[in-house]
């Protein structure tokens, strides 16, 4: 079943977030489990399969790196394996100078600042790649899914890299 066709919208990357939590839960209230109590217990099975399944879907569409993964898995592009060496050299490198920044925000002289900057580093680089993400996705063509399918891996990146500063904001702020 198709996620997008399920929640009666185009097969974007731009979606409108409203529209899919109301259509979520029009169809978590039609097929919600306690409506089928007095059902037989195969209806049951049903119910909780349907309901499984759209919240499946609705998770899915509702975060945008897993909403990218999932188009460019519709549109058949082999996504490659997240721990596979990705071959931009520079982004190698950047990786490399961000993960450094993390590492001496422990040992700087202002914590917070050295903090805020980090946030805002990241914040930056992930917005930008998330736009041409975008426009990459709105193009759909070969090409630009096979490049989407790069920068989604670059943006995951991005997303582990903010978790390790949220932990380490907690560790220094504690």
């Amino acid at each position: 079943m198709n996620y997008f066709q399920l929640f009666g919208l185009e097969q974007d990357f731009e979606l409108d977030s409203q529209a899919l939590s109301s259509t979520f839960q029009t169809l978590q209230k039609a097929v919600h489990p306690d409506k089928f109590a007095h059902a037989s217990s195969q209806e049951q099975l049903m119910a909780v399969q349907k309901s499984s399944t759209i919240n499946d879907a609705y998770q899915t569409l509702k975060a945008p790196l897993s909403r990218a993964e999932y188009l460019l898995k519709v549109r058949g592009v082999d996504m490659p394996d997240e721990q596979a060496t990705v071959g931009d050299m520079q982004f190698l490198m950047r990786q490399m100078e961000l993960r450094e920044m993390l590492e001496e925000i422990s040992s700087a002289d202002d914590i917070d600042a050295a903090l805020f900057d980090a946030s805002q580093t990241l914040d930056q680089e992930y917005l930008s790649l998330m736009k041409t993400l975008s426009a990459e996705l709105a193009e759909n063509s070969e090409l630009s899914n096979q490049s989407a399918s790069e920068n989604l891996r670059k943006l995951k990146f991005y997303q582990k890299l903010n978790i390790e500063l949220e932990r380490l904001e907690e560790q220094l702020l504690d």
